[in-house]
């Protein structure tokens, strides 16, 4: 049995509130934004909540089985599957809300559906771009068609995919823990860099590193390329030639603005990313990627739209330099620590392998 996701929903998809965005307090809801949905659909840490008042947020609290589709911009077709764990919450503005009717489709099989390469699909095809891509509630409710096998079999999948899904989870938190660790030991030894506790010698990145631009790729893309093409938001394709060194640390130009990208090896970098080439005998790669982890790029942002920087702003950026050799030490210190974090990232790996390769059998309708 196939239904749109309208047929198989209580109501109709429901557009979120237009509220303000405050800070997240106990005796208000948590405020659900598209930008609060990681790609895997779990929530962020950071927290907001609504403005107004609890009559105005009653249209749009959230209840168990809840699923909220992204509507616009370059998100569009995320979901999210609320649970009551996570609290009292209600939704923003661009997100769209659907009711799985629980008489014939069950939330979670429904939510895993999304995660599958054939949704996907079904967004690039459907996404109106004019300005920014964008999937509105009808064509999401009429246009939107997912198999409904027996609700025995939703929730077997569902649990099948849920088991495989947390032992992912599980990988993933054991990596952020490990990022945890080196951020807590780069604090101990330097200090809060951005306020400079310990008062190390200041300098501009102008003075530390060289910033070199990036460039389009079509001229050295190859596929079977020595050197990898990052964007900003990482690697992109591979290709005959590079532009940054070894050990230096990626900025996006545009998009992703604040997320630093450490890259070990040379590479080339399209123009929506910067190279930070540091000038070793001054300051070490590690260091610097740590420090613009800390560092909070989007005070530079000057646009409304796409976040985005300059090279002359970079530049002008102070930044604390402690002596070479406690650099150094951080970084020897650190190599235990990535590579414990190098054998988690081969576990989750294995992990995605198994969780998609479960995901394509279960809604081709393969037995599991």
């Amino acid at each position: 049995m196939i239904k749109t996701l309208e047929e198989l929903s209580l109501t109709k998809g429901e557009y979120g509130g237009g509220f303000s965005a405050v800070d997240y307090s106990e005796d208000k809801p948590r405020y659900i934004r598209i930008t609060d949905i990681k790609e895997g659909g779990e929530l962020k840490k950071d927290t907001k909540s609504p403005s107004g008042t609890e009559k105005d947020w009653k249209k749009y609290k959230l209840v168990e089985g809840d699923i909220l589709f992204a509507r616009s911009g370059a998100t569009v077709g995320k979901t999210f599957l609320y649970e009551e764990k996570y609290g009292d919450c209600i939704y923003a503005g661009y997100l769209i809300r659907f009711k799985p009717n629980t008489k014939i489709a069950y939330p979670k099989y429904v939510y895993y559906y999304t995660r599958t390469p054939k949704y996907n699909a079904w967004v690039l095809n459907k996404q109106n771009v004019v300005a920014q891509p964008n999937i509105n509630a009808k064509q999401y409710g009429t246009e939107l068609k997912i198999p409904l096998p027996p609700l025995p079999t939703q929730k077997k999948i569902a649990a099948l995919l849920d088991a495989a899904d947390a032992y992912r989870q599980k990988t993933k938190a054991l990596i952020e823990k490990y990022d945890e660790l080196t951020q807590s030991l780069f604090l101990d030894m330097f200090g809060d860099p951005v306020v400079n506790e310990k008062g190390w010698e200041n300098y501009k990145f102008k003075d530390v590193l060289e910033i070199r631009n990036g460039k389009n790729q079509k001229a050295i893309e190859n596929e079977a390329g020595k050197y990898p093409i990052y964007g900003s938001g990482g690697i992109m394709s591979y290709g005959d030639d590079f532009i940054s060194e070894a050990n230096s640390v990626i900025i996006g130009r545009k998009g992703n603005i604040n997320k630093p990208i450490l890259v070990k090896e040379k590479y080339w970098h399209v123009d929506t990313a910067f190279g930070l080439n540091p000038n070793k005998t001054l300051l070490m790669h590690d260091y610097l990627f740590w420090f613009c982890n800390r560092y909070n790029f989007e005070q530079h942002n000057k646009t409304v739209t796409i976040p985005s920087l300059t090279k002359e702003t970079l530049l002008r950026i102070s930044i604390p330099v402690p002596p070479i050799d406690l650099q150094n030490q951080f970084a020897e210190r650190i190599q235990k620590i990535e590579a414990q974090k190098a054998q988690a990232q081969e576990s989750l790996e294995k992990a995605e392998e198994l969780f998609n390769s479960l995901l394509g059998r279960a809604f081709k309708g393969e037995s599991l």
